[in-house]
């Protein structure tokens, strides 16, 4: 199942800097974990933001849920989740 999501990161700006990079090195071994093993196959910065999109391919709205809510900046995010399917038009498909 394909899942396309978008995160928006909000960390408190008081938030002790040791904490914050810990967290946020934590994020990245998690993240490159996932795209490595294909449940994460792309992900994009949104320009001028602390954002991305990105898409899933896992086989469950439960995987998912678990694959997001295991985030190191989880407690920092809003995420909008919008599940996709092929689309007849696709020449790929």
């Amino acid at each position: 199942m394909l899942f396309h999501v978008r995160m928006d990161v909000r960390i408190p700006h008081d938030l002790d800097p040791q904490v914050r990079a810990e967290v946020v090195a934590r994020e990245k071994v998690y993240s490159q974990d996932l795209q490595l093993s294909g449940k994460w196959p792309h992900i994009w910065r949104i320009v001028g933001e602390y954002s991305n999109f990105s898409i899933f391919d896992v086989e469950s709205n439960d995987e998912l849920h678990e694959i997001l809510s295991g985030l190191p900046l989880f407690a920092y995010m809003d995420i909008r989740v919008t599940p996709l399917a092929t689309h007849p038009s696709d020449v790929a498909s």
